[in-house]
């Protein structure tokens, strides 16, 4: 059978955007020309799915679905590549079932409540919403095909006004995967943390929770190959996985040994309030923590070594003015497989920071990943919420959910100073688009809350594109104080992977045997 290397590539190419992988293997034979550089061609299938947004029965729960245009502030480019046949693109989210009734399902036999409209994309750079209230919600699994999957991202906010699960709680949907990594989580008598595996996929996936605690891994039971149905979802409360003595601070590894899953932590304190802990960055000997409240009462660092070498840490605030060591929490020590954690008094004095990490010794570097419990106000006016390690924006990266005078975006340069383009959204119910350009410069952290899209009606998503200089790291923090209590919540901006690099074509196209 005779095949052409053009058809080889086209294929690979094909594939590469519609997965965001793709190998290519070049045949034997006589050397062939020197490579073109790798182009990007944009996704054309993503996927996202949502937790249970909580069980407490007086939660009001919005979702907002967004897709940039790829212009960053113009209109839609339509129905999708390919020809006048083509499907058109969708952006969608569907309810996934529930394995126990904690995930979901209503007492008495009644069916979850559904959202009451559809959060369907329709057009890049118009956001849509859909709420759902009470206990009964279940998770959502949802896919974006076309123009629309480029950057699709889907924001999850629920208020519980009052109980033991009162708070603000956000949680950017994330992406199924096969590997996740959750420090700040909690054991302890007065936590409630909640590790969610959703399964977005039409067979099983099996997931295994490993717990390590200040003096390692602990002694676990019923963590290994949990089963996790296709297209359902399994809440699984730690402190049910393990009968050692309850640990304030335990970092969760979930990892799946068939299929994948979405996964996140849904964390209630009955003292400080509740909120999600999204998954952290992967290990690294360098980490960033941004997007610390101006305001923050109390901030507790949360770290773990999982390589086989102890890691000796230099903490440093990176602050509107500069980089900064905090007074008595200059380094911190993480013994191998151990969860270490330092409470950071008086860390921002009323500026908006970012908490830096990087190895005291340059040459002796060991992997990590860590975490920040955040509480602000004071008394029994408190609320908590969590900022993971998060890594920098490489192309783009958005966050939905932005309301006005609510939200503040914190943007972070520990390196060189660097340029970004923000792009403010239409609002979910009208209003124009707004761009800027902001210079961050080097080792500080620049916050904004003024960049509101013109005549705003509804919520409007942020997208942040940098555009020359060092590396970015961005956050955005939701406020909404409630009863005298400072509900917020903060979401870090992952990039969107909304292209995929793929090989360059040959100039050979010759026929090969």
């Amino acid at each position: 059978m005779k095949r052409t290397t053009l058809s080889l590539i086209a294929g690979a190419t094909a594939l590469a955007a519609v997965t965001g992988f793709a190998a290519l293997t070049a045949p034997a034979g006589p050397a062939a020309p020197e490579a073109k550089s790798p182009t990007r061609l944009p996704v054309e299938r993503a996927g996202l799915v949502c937790p249970v947004p909580s069980t407490s029965e007086v939660a009001e729960t919005v979702y907002t679905s967004y897709t940039p245009t790829a212009g960053g502030t113009g209109k839609g480019t339509g129905s999708g590549s390919g020809s006048d046949k083509a499907e058109p693109p969708t952006a969608r989210l569907t309810l996934a079932a529930s394995a126990t009734p904690s995930g979901g399902t209503a007492q008495g036999g009644k069916k979850p409540k559904a959202p009451q409209a559809p959060a369907t994309v329709t057009t890049p750079g118009k956001p849509v919403t859909a709420e759902a209230d009470g206990a009964t919600v279940p998770a959502l699994t949802g896919s974006a095909t076309g123009t629309l999957a480029p950057g699709w991202t889907v924001q999850q906010t629920t208020v519980v006004p009052a109980g033991g699960a009162r708070g603000l709680l956000g949680l950017s949907c994330g992406a199924p995967d096969t590997d996740f990594w959750f420090p700040a989580a909690s054991t302890a008598k007065e936590r409630q943390d909640y590790v969610h595996l959703t399964n977005p996929d039409d067979t099983a996936a099996v997931a295994d929770i490993e717990l390590y605690g200040p003096e390692g891994a602990l002694k676990s039971q019923f963590t290994e190959g949990i089963p996790v149905p296709a297209r359902s979802t399994v809440p699984v409360l730690l402190s049910t996985l393990t009968g050692e003595t309850a640990k304030p601070d335990v970092t969760v590894h979930v990892t799946t040994r068939s299929g994948r899953v979405g996964a996140a932590i849904g964390s209630a304190d009955e003292k400080l309030g509740s909120d999600w802990i999204a998954a952290a960055a992967d290990p690294a000997s360098t980490a960033v923590l941004p997007g610390i409240p101006a305001d923050a009462t109390s901030v507790r660092l949360v770290a773990l070594a999982p390589g086989d070498d102890d890691a000796d840490l230099k903490v440093q605030l990176v602050t509107t003015a500069g980089t900064i060591v905090p007074a008595g929490a200059g380094t911190l020590h993480v013994k191998s497989g151990m969860t270490a954690a330092v409470d950071l008094p008086n860390l921002t004095r009323g500026e908006a920071a970012s908490l830096l990490l990087t190895p005291s010794d340059p040459k002796k570097p060991s992997p990590i990943v860590a975490a920040l419990r955040v509480v602000r106000g004071k008394g029994a006016n408190t609320e908590v919420a969590f900022i993971p390690a998060t890594p920098a924006i490489s192309a783009r990266a958005t966050v939905a959910d932005n309301r006005a005078k609510a939200s503040t975006l914190s943007l972070t340069a520990p390196g060189a100073a660097a340029q970004v383009r923000i792009t403010a959204s239409a609002g979910s119910g009208g209003g124009t688009p707004v761009s800027r350009t902001v210079t961050v410069k080097a080792g500080t952290t620049t916050a904004l809350a003024d960049l509101v899209p013109q005549g705003l009606k509804g919520f409007y998503a942020l997208t942040v594109e940098p555009v020359s200089g060092g590396k970015v790291y961005a956050a955005r923090t939701l406020a909404a104080a409630q009863d005298g209590i400072p509900m917020f919540t903060v979401q870090t901006l992952v990039d969107d992977r909304g292209t995929v690099e793929v090989p360059a074509a040959h100039q050979d196209l010759g026929v090969l045997d």
